[in-house]
């Protein structure tokens, strides 16, 4: 769980989100299934490709080789399954569910009570300010959800993933050190934990882009994402210590 993997994985499951939620409206909105598929492909694919393209330049230059295939892991583990899977149900969700769709009592419930974290209530704030709804906090309220259930359930394989990535570091060790990584981690979990989970970003967005695509990225991935960076912050800290 190198700083360039997860670059990478983060930059695809961006673009494949981004992507899919243009697709899903612009067919809901009755366009050609050809017609909206095509510019939409096309735009995931070069986005895709360039950031991949930049991330694999940063991971050649720090360790100035190419790695070789029996190196790379392409099978996600059980915590990636999980992750891709609430992933699916949330993105389901943010673009399924619009107000009045009925089961109004859980709505409500589950809204009610992911209202304790504060970047749902600053969500909120922003969606009134400027005039959206639309499904939008009760999709937040889910992805906040989905996220405290990944975090739970990847905690308790912590020790397991951390041996597990220390094993995998003596055959291929990290440009940064063990140390470098956790603390490059332990620093972006912070900043995303101000900006999602105390909910900084919802007062420095404006209303046109949180209105948009990247809007939906923000509410429907967002807490799922910070959830997978805070186990990869946890895991690459207790790998650093070789008693963990």
């Amino acid at each position: 769980m190198g700083v360039a993997r997860l670059l990478a994985k983060g930059w695809i499951v961006f673009c494949l989100f981004a992507g899919a939620y243009t697709f899903a409206h612009a067919a809901m909105a009755g366009s050609p299934i050809p017609a909206a598929l095509a510019p939409v492909g096309v735009a995931v694919l070069l986005f895709g490709a360039m950031g991949v393209l930049f991330i694999a330049g940063y991971g050649l230059s720090a360790s100035h080789r190419l790695p070789h295939l029996t190196q790379l892991r392409f099978t996600p583990g059980f915590n990636e399954l999980v992750f891709l899977f609430f992933l699916g149900l949330s993105f389901l969700v943010e673009i399924a569910y619009r107000p009045g769709n009925g089961v109004g009592i859980v709505v409500s419930a589950l809204q009610a009570a992911l209202r304790l974290v504060p970047g749902q209530r600053a969500m909120i704030g922003a969606l009134t300010r400027c005039g959206l709804d639309d499904g939008r906090e009760f999709a937040g309220a889910f992805a906040w959800l989905l996220a405290f259930i990944y975090v739970a359930s990847a905690v308790s394989r912590l020790r397991i993933n951390a041996a597990l990535l220390r094993l995998e570091r003596k055959a291929r060790p990290e440009p940064l050190g063990p140390s470098g990584v956790a603390l490059a981690l332990g620093t972006a979990a912070v900043v995303g934990i101000q900006f999602l989970f105390v909910g900084t970003i919802y007062n420095l967005i404006g209303c046109a882009t949180f209105s948009g695509v990247l809007g939906a990225v923000l509410i429907g991935l967002g807490p799922l994402a910070l959830g997978y960076l805070v186990i990869a912050a946890l895991t690459n800290l207790l790998a650093a210590n070789p008693e963990g």
